[in-house]
């Protein structure tokens, strides 16, 4: 009898001695991998922050013993969700200015201002968020009001787009602005031969290259709250669009210190100061960081009429936008990128601006692979351009359709809308679609991207059947250009993007099942838990 309980206990002992040990094991959930063959598992073990197996429950409790379980009780788990296009930090300085969204007036504009700078009696005030689109009267703003209230506190505020501000007379004399101030690639809006304090595009510079500079504290207290609230919706990485060298240093530092876990695909600014720095050290690349891409200007926004058009805009036949560097600028600095391993991602909302960019980008790749640039936004495209997307990644932002829809065939017309946030159309010429959000000048929420994509409505379920239906995207398809899609155009699809074994362990447990539940419930969804390296955020 001993001999027989001797040898049970060593049976049990070896037993568990086979066991690998791994950091995390999760079971009973529905994980969609996003792998190639887009396969569900029940379970998956996670070791030094990277998966190391995926499978069924019962097979993955046989061979692993974790230091931490959790039974996911049949919920719904993805790769964590990547923002192709957004500005990360500038969400972050967000919460350091006063919040203008949703805003019905230029009056809630003023009042939200008074309401700010009662509780912060700050000696300079940024604002950004207004849109003239949601207002009665549909109408850049007058800085009157501001310049009867705030007589001798300079005064910025940032259109939603963040393409046009609308100034105070305080702020405009920090850059000694005239009705006669001129600039290439911007506008001094004037009214009545009096300055209005609108200012678009390049024009901006006037004011805020004089507005005081940031500190290091602010830049790393807007970094901290944007990752507080991109963790919250399930975002693990973000593809910031226009970076200083100074901010992706501090975005370094913070990272290595392990203040910051939030992992960056930073695009820096294509400023000649950062093309000089950054492409003579290389390509920067760590675990958390990916510094390889410029992040140009062609054109500017569509709702402030800075989009650059082949033909005049519908509601102003006199005007066709503008660049917002000339054809040279972009030609030179195209080149400059293209001798080198870096990635060029270039703003382009209007179907003239689509197509120099298109046109540029084939004259100086030719003969190059892989290179993987993208037209970000590739907002109005023109139906014979499409083809031009053979070899260009389109990153577009779905939530842009569904907020613009409201006035953007006003602006365009019948015909070029037919061209305009055509997903499906980019989706089928270049066989993936990087998705974003473009926040803050959009909701950072990634559901409101999945239901704009799938569904093509706004919030309030309009339109009735769903916006220009024929370029809507299937959740499968969403869903890979929110993970590995995404992490295809960052160079960062075989550590990113999917549940698969050998990449990084981030992914969230959701609250309900993003492929399979009513789809006007997605934009209610909460995320449950952020996980990234295996680590819960």
């Amino acid at each position: 009898m001993k001999k027989i309980l001797v040898l049970l206990t060593v049976l049990i002992l070896s037993s568990c001695a086979s066991k690998d040990q791994v950091d995390l094991l999760v079971t009973n959930a529905k994980v969609y991998t996003v792998n190639n063959g887009f396969d569900t598992v029940e379970a998956f073990a996670v070791k030094d922050g990277k998966f190391v197996a995926v499978g069924t429950s019962q097979e993955l409790l046989k061979k692993y013993e974790p230091n931490s379980l959790i039974d996911a009780g049949g919920k719904a788990i993805t790769p964590g969700f990547i923002d192709a296009h957004c500005h990360f930090l500038g969400l972050g300085f967000n919460q350091q200015a006063v919040n203008l969204v949703g805003t019905k007036s230029f009056d809630e504009v003023v009042q939200r201002v008074v309401d700010f700078q009662k509780k912060n009696n700050l000696k300079y005030i940024k604002g950004r968020g207004w849109d003239q689109n949601d207002w009665e009267v549909k109408k850049f703003p007058n800085k009157k009001k501001l310049d009867e209230l705030f007589p001798d506190t300079p005064i910025s505020l940032t259109r939603v787009d963040g393409h046009a501000i609308i100034c105070n007379q305080a702020a405009l004399d920090l850059g000694n602005v005239t009705v006669d101030s001129k600039i290439d690639g911007g506008e001094v809006v004037i009214e009545n031969g009096e300055l209005t304090g609108v200012l678009v595009d390049n024009a901006e510079g006037l004011v805020l290259n004089h507005w005081p500079a940031v500190s290091r504290d602010d830049v790393v207290n807007a970094l901290l709250a944007a990752q507080d609230i991109c963790f919250s919706y399930g975002l693990t990485t973000v593809d910031d669009a226009g970076l200083s060298i100074e901010a992706i240093e501090i975005i370094d530092s913070l990272q290595k210190t392990n203040d910051l876990k939030m992992r960056v695909y930073a695009m820096a600014s294509a400023s000649k100061r950062n093309l000089d720095h950054f492409l003579s050290k290389g390509i920067i690349k760590t675990e958390r960081l990916n510094v390889r891409s410029f992040k140009f200007y062609a054109d500017g926004a569509l709702g402030s009429r800075g989009a650059m058009l082949r033909a005049p805009y519908t509601d102003k036949p006199e005007h066709l936008g503008l660049l917002v560097n000339s054809i040279e600028t972009l030609e030179e600095t195209a080149q400059r990128i293209a001798n080198s391993e870096y990635q060029m991602n270039t703003h382009a909302i209007g179907d003239s601006a689509n197509r120099a960019v298109l046109q540029t980008y084939k004259k100086v790749l030719k003969g190059k692979t892989d290179r993987r640039w993208k037209v970000e936004h590739a907002q109005i495209i023109s139906q014979e351009d499409f083809d031009l997307f053979d070899d260009i990644i389109p990153s577009v932002q779905p939530t842009h359709a569904t907020s613009d829809m409201y006035w953007a065939e006003d602006r365009v017309g019948e015909h070029r809308i037919k061209g305009a946030y055509a997903y499906k159309d980019l989706l089928n010429k270049y066989g993936k679609v990087a998705l974003g959000t473009d926040f803050p000048v959009e909701h950072v929420n990634p559901f409101y991207t999945f239901y704009a994509a799938v569904a093509r409505q706004d919030l309030e379920k309009y339109p009735e059947g769903g916006y220009q239906m024929e370029n809507a995207l299937t959740r499968e398809e969403t869903l890979k250009g929110m993970t590995i899609w995404a992490a295809y155009s960052n160079f960062e699809e075989t550590e990113k993007g999917s549940i698969e074994v050998g990449k990084f362990a981030d992914f969230i447990i959701l609250d309900k099942d993003i492929m399979t539940v009513d789809i006007h419930e997605v934009p209610n969804m909460k995320v449950e838990a952020t996980y990234v390296g295996g680590e819960k955020q």
